[in-house]
């Protein structure tokens, strides 16, 4: 979403607060402007210029639609499960920068192995870091790619571990990000 749109809260919401990670609560009737309608989150400004994020399943709030996710491949196999989890991780963002966590170059690995305790479901494990170690919404972009990845079909156990090192750098980002960023 490239343009500013201005929303009048059509409830109470709860939100997460950019780039602390903190949890509040917006009001129903507060003004709020979409600055990022991306991935399974909203990223608005507030009227006193707080950013804060939110979930998809209240975009109600906003008067707007969930967004709906494409079809995925719906076999179970080892492969069809980890390209899966390479889609379905495109659809998380960092919520101030308009580029999926993939494309910025934040997902590391992506290992699928058959359950050894559930055996017709795959164990997943991904590696990931974060574009600043201190980063406040680090916990959240590791559970939003959890939360995607155990909806998967096939999917048993989900271990997401945020690393940082190798630090992230710009030159990890695919040329596509730093195209769509003005980097390239």
């Amino acid at each position: 979403m490239s343009e500013r749109e201005d929303v009048v809260l059509t409830r109470d919401v709860n939100v997460i607060t950019v780039p602390d990670g903190n949890t509040t609560t917006l009001k129903k009737g507060e003004i709020v402007t979409i600055h990022q309608a991306l991935g399974n989150s909203y990223t608005v400004v507030t009227e006193h210029g707080s950013m804060v994020r939110i979930a998809n399943t209240d975009a109600d709030a906003l008067d707007k639609e969930h967004h709906q996710l494409h079809t995925l491949v719906t076999e179970t196999d080892a492969e069809a499960v980890e390209n899966n989890c390479w889609e379905v991780m495109k659809t998380v963002y960092d919520p101030e920068i308009p580029v999926n966590i993939v494309d910025l170059g934040l997902v590391y690995y992506c290992n699928v192995r058959s359950s050894e305790t559930k055996p017709d479901l795959n164990d997943v494990h991904v590696i990931m870091t974060l574009t600043a170690p201190g980063c406040g919404m680090g916990p959240v972009i590791q559970g939003d790619v959890e939360k995607c990845i155990r909806a998967l079909p096939g999917v048993g156990n989900v271990n997401v571990e945020v690393v940082l090192d190798p630090p992230w750098s710009r030159e990890m980002m695919s040329e596509v990000a730093q195209l769509q960023l003005g980097l390239y």
